[in-house]
């Protein structure tokens, strides 16, 4: 039996909804600039208090915002209702492979953390609970889940992508198309009950399911009690893993201090001549500080792998030993590969961040082994390209969907 299944009642966009997930921006005025340009972008419903006319308010404050979007939406054609399907998704570009995915409904609770919990899809990355408490708080609200979580097939995946391949040839004129920031075009079919349905959901559910984007949403789904969540299943051959970076507002000793205190912990810190970009491997990280840039070769330990990831180190040596900052901590941006190295560092030396940390992105292979383990990846350390895109497929939640309140 499979874990993957079609979505009772969706909500097909019929063009302009799609929009990129809340949660891939370094600038909120980003969000309330793109709502301005395009109202109809799913993000206005998303990230309601970042909407022009909503802005002043909380998350929670403008969520009946959010709920009259929505309501607008589906009654000015901007969605039109389907049946027990799923979606067949293509994202192309010129030059690029094709990346293929299915939108359907997975199951809760086949979410496991650990070694010792059972279940298929592996949520693999620690969370920041106050924005999983805005997931389960906005699905409350509308009734209605407008984001997938994007699952990678580790089991079937060559299988999967095959099928999807042949699947989207076959298809003919795509129920919808939406162009994302950069220019890629994301193409969906409906595909409604049927032996070739239940292919593909089989071959989807075939496997190990890693989560590589959506945690938070993910958590939410269990968070408030959902039976099932929105994902789209996606496959290896489909997407790649980009930088994720940071950027430090304001620093809580001098930059002289910062690099003596990481001498001290073990690292080699050397200048840099000329521009700063991301490092070409790991085990080392490029620093941007105001008018200077610095290697810094991240010392060997004798732990295990998961602690030796850069993402581990730069969390532990140089946010929190070095700097005293906490994950969450505000003064912390998480960059996404969308956003080139000379932006991070324009940041600093324009005077709106003080330090931008440059890490090179996590290999493939690093991250399916720390997931079949069950283990956790460090925060914001993977960023899968290409996303999956909100507002395409909406799914409404059936009425026996009680949600919890929000932890």
């Amino acid at each position: 039996m499979t874990v993957v299944h079609p979505i009772a009642r969706a909500w097909i966009t019929t063009g302009g909804t799609g929009a990129q997930n809340y949660d891939e921006f370094a600038d909120d005025a980003e969000i309330t600039s793109i709502i301005e340009e395009n109202p109809h972008s799913a993000l206005g419903i998303e990230m309601p208090h970042r909407a022009p006319e909503s802005l002043g308010k909380s998350f929670l404050d403008a969520l009946p915002d959010s709920v009259a979007r929505l309501t607008e939406a589906k009654a000015d054609g901007s969605y039109t209702p389907a049946e027990q399907v799923v979606v067949l998704y293509r994202i192309s570009a010129p030059g690029e492979a094709a990346a293929y995915g299915l939108f359907a409904m997975v199951d809760t609770d086949q979410i496991s953390t650990r070694a010792d919990e059972p279940g298929l899809v592996i949520r693999n990355e620690d969370v920041f609970i106050a924005k999983v408490r805005e997931r389960v708080a906005l699905a409350e609200a509308l009734g209605h889940l407008l984001s997938p979580v994007l699952l990678l097939q580790t089991g079937t995946g060559d299988e999967l992508h095959a099928a999807l391949a042949a699947a989207t040839d076959a298809a003919g004129v795509p129920a919808a198309t939406d162009t994302d920031q950069a220019g890629r075009t994301h193409a969906i079919w409906l595909l409604g009950p049927g032996p070739e349905q239940d292919a593909l959901t089989a071959l989807a559910g075939g496997g190990e399911l890693v989560v590589a984007d959506g945690n938070h949403r993910s958590l939410a789904a269990q968070t408030g009690g959902l039976p099932r969540f929105l994902a789209v299943v996606t496959t290896p051959a489909s997407v790649a893993i980009q930088p994720y970076n940071r950027l430090v507002s304001e620093l809580t000793t001098t930059p002289g201090e910062l690099l003596d205190r990481l001498r001290a912990a073990g690292a080699q810190v050397e200048p840099i001549d000329g521009p700063v970009d991301v490092p070409a491997a790991g085990g080392t990280v490029h620093l941007r500080l105001a008018n200077q840039g610095y290697a810094v070769r991240l010392p060997a330990t004798a732990a295990d792998r998961l602690e030796n990831l850069d993402h581990a180190q730069v969390e532990r040596l140089l946010l929190r030993d070095a700097l005293g900052l906490e994950p969450g901590d505000k003064r912390i941006t998480y960059v996404g590969g969308d956003y080139p190295a000379s932006w991070l560092t324009g940041e600093v030396d324009a005077g709106r961040a003080e330090l931008a940390i440059l890490i090179a992105p996590v290999t493939v292979a690093d991250f399916v082994a720390v997931n079949l383990a069950r283990e956790k990846m460090p925060r914001k350390s993977t960023w899968f390209t290409p996303k999956a895109r909100g507002g395409l497929v909406v799914a409404e939640l059936p009425h026996w969907a009680v949600l919890r309140p929000p932890v």
